[in-house]
């Protein structure tokens, strides 16, 4: 069994927080990440791929390497709190995606544990790299800042099982690695197309982890869940034809229900008419900020 450990670390240059994971030396995870942090495509406006800031051997395994990254958070942690950031999530994704099979790469495994976020947007005073609701020094609780008014960055992360295609190389791959085990084309023996396979699981990231189980209102997504998760890969969009279809369902939805608060689907009654009331009143006071300011 695989065994990869990360850790935080501080960089003595700059205090910059960042984490440093244990790599194969000369593997492909190496490979494809400093491949999509290399200089010409690093500040490309939908590259969301972590980038990578150093990289340098292991002194006591010749096979293996420390690869040093930003420090990110998980990208629901913080939970969502608006409709509008949910539908930012799907963009940047979408576009994240969008650029990875630019770059000939499928990540193979763009499930929600290999998405992160700068969170820092959030806690403009930092947080505890472990206890992440805490002070840097661990002590205080914070409350973080919304997303909805202060937006953040997410990052596809974790390149370990993904694959770099030659140009003009077939895009067809075996196996079935991966967290996600609801696809249906995964296999030892025949063939599957690993570009399909990428739209299916932020499709089905999108299903699970807004639409079915956590909240209500974020039906006017289903049209693109339902063509990324089709059981027929022939049948799922590529990734610049995904994005395209959000931005038509974005460009229909009034602005107004974009800073609407996102509402749980065990949510109580009683909850319900205080959170909405709580939600009426701050959106009241940021527009008569905004009128007055």
């Amino acid at each position: 069994m695989k065994i990869t450990v990360v850790i935080d670390a501080v960089r003595k240059s700059d205090g910059m927080l960042v984490s440093i994971k244990t790599v194969k030396r000369d593997g492909d995870e190496v490979r494809i990440a400093s491949y999509l942090s290399r200089l010409e495509v690093s500040s490309h406006p939908l590259n969301r791929c972590v980038p990578v800031l150093d990289i340098f051997p292991d002194p006591l395994k010749h096979d293996a390497a420390f690869m040093v990254m930003p420090y990110f958070r998980p990208f629901d942690d913080p939970e969502f709190s608006a409709i509008g950031e949910v539908t930012e999530f799907v963009r940047q994704t979408l576009e994240g995606l969008t650029f990875l099979h630019s770059q000939r790469v499928a990540h193979r495994d763009c499930a929600a544990a290999n998405i992160m976020m700068d969170g820092s947007p959030l806690y403009p005073q930092g947080h505890h790299p472990q206890r992440t609701e805490s002070s840097p020094n661990g002590i205080f609780l914070l409350s973080p800042l919304s997303r909805i008014d202060h937006p953040v960055r997410y990052y596809f992360i974790d390149f370990g099982i993904s694959t770099l295609f030659e140009d003009g190389q077939s895009p067809y791959v075996v196996g079935r690695e991966g967290r996600d085990k609801e696809l249906p084309e995964l296999s030892d023996d025949v063939p599957y197309n690993a570009y399909k396979v990428d739209i299916f699981i932020l499709g089905n990231l999108f299903k699970r982890d807004f639409l079915q189980v956590k909240y209500y209102g974020l039906e006017f997504l289903d049209p693109l869940v339902k063509a990324m998760t089709a059981r027929d890969p022939a049948h799922r969009p590529d990734a610049e034809v995904a994005l395209s279809i959000y931005h038509d369902i974005r460009r229909g939805l009034n602005p107004p229900l974009l800073r609407w608060r996102l509402r749980p689907r065990d949510e109580s009654a009683p909850e319900r008419i205080l959170y909405d009331s709580v939600a009426v009143a701050r959106e009241g006071i940021y527009r008569l900020r905004h009128i007055v300011g």
